[in-house]
Order: C-alpha cells, then sequence, then structure tokens
C-alpha cells in the first residue's frame, strides 16, 4: 500500500453507536450517570461533549471552559456554540490567576513548560467540577496525539475514560461532522490554545493527514518502519514519528510498580476494568 493510498475511512453511524454506548456502560460501570468535559472550543472536545451529551442526556453533562488570559475570544464563542448546539450544562472557570502564580518565575521562553502548567491547571479543575457535579472525566485526547506523546502527563491526558482515544485527528474530523459540530470549528486549524499563535501541527512540525497515514500502518497494519519507506514516506520523517511512539510509551500505561511481592499491580494482579460489577 503505497502511503497516499492510505485510507482511514470510518462508519460514522456505527462509531457515533459504538461510543455513545461505551460513555453508557462504562460511566455506569463505575456508579455514575453524569459526566464532566473540558470544553475549549476546539473539535476534539466538542465531539467529546457532543458525545456524552447524546449518550448520558444533555442535563447530565457539564461542559467546563477554563479560559487563560492569552485564550483567543475564538475558543470561548466556540463552546459557546457547542453548549447552544448541545443543550449540556455549563460553566466558566478562568485559570489566570491561579496559573500566573505560578508562571512569575518561568521566562516567557520557556513555552512548553509554561503550556504545561496550563494544562495541568485544567485538570485540576476539572477534577474538582468532578466531585461538584458528581460526574466522570472525559478525555478528550484522539490517537494521533496519544501515540505520539503529543500531550501533557497528569494534564489533558488526564480523564476516567476517553471516548476519542481509537480515533486519529482526520477520522475526528469525519465523526464530527457526521454530528453536526459547526463547520467554524472543524475548519479552524488545530490548537491546545497555550500560548499566543500556537498550533499542534507547527509545534509538530508535519500536519496530521501525513502522520495519520502513516500511524495507520505503523500501529494498524503492523508495518515495519523500512515498510513505510517502501509504500513512500519519507526515511527522516518515519523515523521521527517512531522514535515519538517510542518515547513518548511511558505516557499511555500506568507507572511501572517495582516487584516485591508474589503479586504485583500490574504484572500478576490482572483483572478486566469490569471485575467485580
Amino acid at each position: 500500500m503505497k502511503g497516499d493510498q492510505v485510507e482511514l475511512d470510518i462508519n460514522p453511524a456505527l462509531a457515533r453507536k459504538i461510543l455513545t454506548g461505551f460513555i453508557r456502560s462504562e460511566t455506569s460501570r463505575v456508579g455514575f450517570d453524569r459526566a464532566v468535559v473540558g470544553l475549549s472550543g476546539g473539535v476534539d472536545s466538542s465531539l467529546t461533549c457532543t458525545l456524552a451529551a447524546e449518550a448520558l442526556g444533555a442535563e447530565n453533562v457539564m461542559a467546563v471552559r477554563m479560559p487563560y488570559a492569552t485564550s483567543t475570544p475564538e475558543s470561548l464563542e466556540h463552546a459557546a456554540l457547542v453548549i447552544e448546539m448541545t443543550g449540556v450544562q455549563e460553566v466558566t472557570v478562568p485559570i489566570t490567576g491561579a496559573v500566573d502564580a505560578l508562571l512569575a518565575d518561568i521566562p516567557e521562553s520557556q513555552q512548553v513548560r509554561r503550556g504545561n502548567i496550563m494544562a495541568r491547571m485544567r485538570m485540576i479543575v476539572l477534577y474538582d467540577q468532578s466531585a461538584e457535579f458528581g460526574g466522570l472525566v472525559m478525555g478528550t485526547g484522539n490517537k494521533t496525539e496519544i501515540l505520539l506523546g503529543y500531550t501533557t502527563q497528569f494534564g489533558d491526558a488526564a480523564s476516567a475514560i476517553n471516548p476519542l482515544g481509537d480515533l486519529y485527528k482526520t477520522q475526528i474530523l469525519l465523526l464530527a461532522a457526521e454530528m453536526g459540530v459547526p463547520d467554524v470549528i472543524l475548519e479552524m486549524p488545530p490548537s491546545a490554545d497555550l500560548w499566543v499563535g500556537q498550533t499542534d501541527e507547527g509545534e509538530l512540525g508535519f500536519t496530521y493527514e501525513q502522520v495519520d497515514k502513516l500511524l495507520y500502518l505503523l500501529v494498524d497494519r503492523r508495518y515495519a518502519p523500512d515498510d513505510c519507506v517502501k509504500a513512500g514516506f519519507d526515511p527522516a520523517f518515519v523515523d521521527t514519528v517512531v522514535e515519538l511512539v517510542r518515547l513518548n510509551h511511558f505516557k499511555r500505561v500506568m507507572p511501572p510498580i517495582a516487584k516485591l511481592s508474589s503479586r504485583t499491580i500490574g504484572y500478576d494482579f490482572l483483572y478486566p476494568r469490569d471485575w467485580g460489577t
């Protein structure tokens, strides 16, 4: 299969049915019937919010907007469009004061460090809202971000369940369009909105369309890196992506525990999620 021939089409209606069912079953399995979603106004969080509203009922979903001083006005406006469309409950919790206290001694040139603080502050807000509202925190990370490690550990990567984690970014756009996410959101350049002018693709150095096709071959089709090069991908690009996936594996698993006993969590003490239910 040539790289430019890789198709990432999905059956949006079937994906919609599976993911809403996943949200209902995994939420009720742990004794909840409500959800909390950090709604940035981007396509991923907009899709998560829309799926949760359909799965649990709009009245059982709390959309949380968490603007920082440098957040774009469009992020709040786009989030408002999703709130209006879905009818979910909403709350806005500005994070500027809390974040600025932590950023005071961090140079503005250290953008990633500063951005990670913002992402983790939003996680704190979401879990506090989870306690207040009585809802599970829904993840909004997609398969592309998770594989590449383009997430903040214990920040935007933190959630109780994640309905989007097996969809590549290009597939997210297909499903979001199916579910009526506004076009203005679908057409916006993806951004974590962590600093002025920040975009995902600008920071990564390649487009989601390019990397999704490569990741599909590497992960879903089990191609070796050399086979991807034969399929037409640039060798340096393949090496970069493979190394990103390898180096960021620690973000995709629970912290390893040093083994001392006969049954160690994560090694010998292994049960499915639904054990005991």
